[in-house]
């Protein structure tokens, strides 16, 4: 970071701490004071901590806060001076994290604490209000009860307050997430049934489908398939109104593969697969054509269909390295998502030496805590690999981080393919590591 970067962090610091009416040692006393109601309580005295936060504002040489600091700091921004939560865009805790960063912060370490304080309101039953910024807030409960007042301004903070829930998967359980979408749900259900101004009516379309795709998917997560189902169709509703059909393709995948999971054979998973594909050839997105053929792949391999599994992956790599400037979802899938699928196909009609290589390669990729639950699912396709390839006692190895992941995150698709993983090891379950494997599954899931 350069001088002035540091030097806007450090005022940031000092003009927040001065917002809330604190001195230097003010501050210092609510750190100790934080840190005492989480249980890690500080072995430093008022003067100490002063000085610390001294250096953190230091006009001339600022330091970086601490992780420990940090973590304090983080709750004490995450409320406003009347105790409710507020992460939202403009809150005290944005400004912190973005001070944070320009002191030398990386991007993981923010993202762990915005992960955890998301984490700490929805305890606290803040739920997704707690994304919004206050204006935001008030604007939300102003179109609810009026809907002719909605917005541009408030439908933009709508939809960036899914891509933050959105975020959350992998580093929050998908309970947590039905949580945090509960209420954005419900106000896009209210304001699609009322009389909102005609030009905001797309838009709000398309903000809805977003958020009953990720709500469709955590309720299935969660092995509630009905209400998965219901949301499915009230995404794929909303989308068809938005005039993009890759809009609709995103949703007939999501659909699909957890379909695919809860779905007796594949036939099911396969017309919605074909409904993409037709939606996405429709639409202006390349990345979306690219997913759903990388898809497409995925189910003719399952069902025996090589030639058309090769032929699927080869479009897929066409629409991945052709021209995507201008793509309105280029950030939906990548490359390193497509080798994924190539290992998928080569797992079920090809080599599982190149399936363990590609799997291999995307888990190394996958590292980002929004793709834990994805890197799960790869590392145990992975683990698969190297059962048919006759190596048993090393897959059992690689399972045991799935298990952690998948029980951390409540992922159903993971555990699906774990229970998998452990029904083609049968054939060791003499071993004394198969022992080890089968506790790690018990004590992680009961089963």
């Amino acid at each position: 970071m350069s001088a002035h970067d540091r030097g806007i962090g450090a005022a940031t610091l000092k003009r927040l701490r001065l917002a809330r009416g604190w001195s230097l040692a003010d501050l210092a006393r609510a750190v100790i004071a934080k840190a005492g109601e989480l249980g890690q309580p500080l072995d430093a005295s008022v003067s100490s901590v002063q000085r610390s936060v001294a250096r953190w504002e230091s006009g001339k040489a600022p330091i970086l806060p601490g992780e420990r600091y940090q973590l304090l700091l983080a709750h004490l921004y995450a409320r406003t001076a009347d105790r409710r939560a507020s992460l939202g865009p403009g809150s005290d805790f944005a400004e912190l994290l973005d001070a944070l960063g320009r002191l030398g912060e990386g991007e993981r370490r923010l993202d762990e604490l915005r992960a955890l304080l998301v984490r700490t309101a929805t305890d606290g039953g803040g739920a997704l209000l707690a994304l919004l910024s206050l204006p935001t807030q008030l604007a939300l409960s102003t179109a609810l009860a009026d809907p002719s007042r909605l917005d541009e301004e408030l439908l933009k903070a709508m939809r960036l307050a899914v891509g933050d829930v959105n975020g959350q998967v992998g580093s929050a359980p998908f309970v947590r997430v039905q949580l945090l979408l509960a209420p954005i749900v419900e106000s896009c259900r209210r304001l699609l049934d009322a009389p909102v101004p005609e030009p905001l009516l797309q838009d709000l379309r398309s903000v809805a489908a977003q958020a009953y795709t990720l709500a469709g998917r955590a309720a299935f997560e969660t092995r509630d398939d009905e209400a998965s189902r219901a949301l499915y169709a009230e995404a794929t509703a909303a989308a068809g109104g938005t005039g993009s059909p890759w809009r609709r393709a995103l949703v007939h995948m999501s659909h699909a593969l957890v379909t695919l999971y809860s779905t007796p054979g594949i036939e099911a998973a396969q017309r919605l697969v074909d409904a993409a594909v037709r939606d996405a050839r429709a639409g202006e997105s390349p990345t979306v054509r690219a997913r759903a053929h990388a898809l497409q792949a995925e189910i003719a391999a399952r069902a025996g269909a090589e030639r058309r599994a090769r032929s699927a992956l080869a479009l897929a790599w066409y629409d991945m390295d052709g021209d995507r400037d201008g793509d309105p979802a280029a950030m939906s899938f990548s490359p390193v998502h497509l080798r994924g699928f190539e290992g998928v196909t080569s797992l079920y009609v090809g080599d599982p030496a190149q399936a363990h290589d590609y799997f291999a390669r995307s888990a190394q990729a996958l590292q980002a805590p929004r793709e834990r639950v994805q890197h799960a699912i790869v590392a145990t396709d992975q683990a698969l690999a190297r059962i048919r390839l006759r190596e048993p006692e090393s897959a059992a190895e690689l399972l045991h981080g799935c298990i952690d992941a998948a029980s951390a995150t409540g992922g159903r698709v993971a555990s699906i393919r774990l229970r998998r993983a452990r029904r083609d090891l049968l054939p060791w379950r003499r071993e004394t590591w198969f022992a080890d494997l089968d506790d790690h599954l018990m004590d992680s899931f009961g089963a």
